[in-house]
């Protein structure tokens, strides 16, 4: 009986003391509750950026996630040509930062009397300067040094952007204005994008390449010459903005507030990038 006594007082002392231990239901319920409103608290902004800024915009974003735990960055990164359609064809997008001029006025009211409404004029300024330059392999095979070397024989191959592409269309003005642009077409092969462009070049595929001076960095190209005052009479603009018919508006302006910060401007400014005046 006694034997049957101390077990029964032992067995009520686990129970007692795993109760006393173990969570209670309703606080499960909370933490997971707390934890399913985390998730759909989180939003998501979706950017649409010029290939150029690849690199410094994925930099920014682990920054600012870090420091915005409700916000996802979702970027989408081409041609600002081909960006520009995408957007006139419904594709949704909070932000659009183009690498020229061109592209943000034909979706601005303001600026063009034949676009849509597609982005908010009050949210739109002028974030980065960037240069044109001439960049060419390690080897630089072809003794590249200058743009107008661009029409000596031993130069097989010239990569360019096409005319969709910004930096296609800086090439192309640069290029009529040293009156070279005819003499070089059977030599250039044209990129969709200035990422396409940089990777011929640094494969080898072509002898040079005209790109930005940021994607020249980034790709650890030589840089030979930059397209001086003169050359482009087209200023080299990153202009950004709001879409118009985005669900996260709010959001969209911080972050828009937030690429002009001393973080931001740091990484921008390592690569080539200057902020816009």
């Amino acid at each position: 009986m006694k034997k049957f006594l101390k077990r029964a007082i032992a067995l009520c002392l686990m129970v007692t003391v795993l109760g006393a231990c173990s969570p209670k239901k309703e606080e499960v319920k909370k933490d997971q509750k707390q934890e399913q409103t985390n998730k759909t608290e989180k939003k998501k902004l979706t950017v649409f950026a010029a290939a150029s800024m690849t690199e410094t915009m994925e930099q920014i974003k682990k920054i600012y996630e870090e420091e915005h735990k409700d916000i996802e960055i979702v970027y989408t990164f081409d041609s600002s040509g081909t960006l520009k359609k995408q957007i006139e064809q419904g594709a949704k997008a909070d932000i659009f930062i183009s690498a020229a001029l061109k592209q943000m006025n034909a979706l601005d009211k303001t600026k063009t009397k034949d676009a849509k409404v597609v982005i908010d004029e009050s949210t739109r300024f002028n974030l980065l300067e960037n240069k044109v330059v001439l960049a060419v392999p390690s080897d630089n095979k072809a003794n590249v040094q200058k743009f107008e070397d661009l029409t000596n024989e031993n130069v097989e191959k010239i990569a360019l952007g096409n005319s969709d592409v910004p930096v296609g269309q800086y090439s192309e003005e640069l290029l009529k204005n040293l009156k070279i642009w005819d003499k070089i077409q059977p030599r250039v092969t044209f990129g969709t994008n200035v990422k396409e462009v940089t990777t011929w070049v640094k494969e080898g595929v072509a002898n040079c390449g005209i790109v930005y001076a940021t994607d020249a960095y980034s790709a650890g190209l030589k840089v030979v010459d930059t397209a001086k005052e003169g050359m482009i009479k087209t200023p080299v603009i990153y202009p950004a903005a709001v879409l118009k018919d985005s669900k996260n508006a709010n959001e969209s302006k911080e972050f828009l507030k937030f690429l002009k910060n001393d973080k931001c401007k740091a990484i921008f400014e390592k690569v080539g990038f200057a902020l816009a005046k």
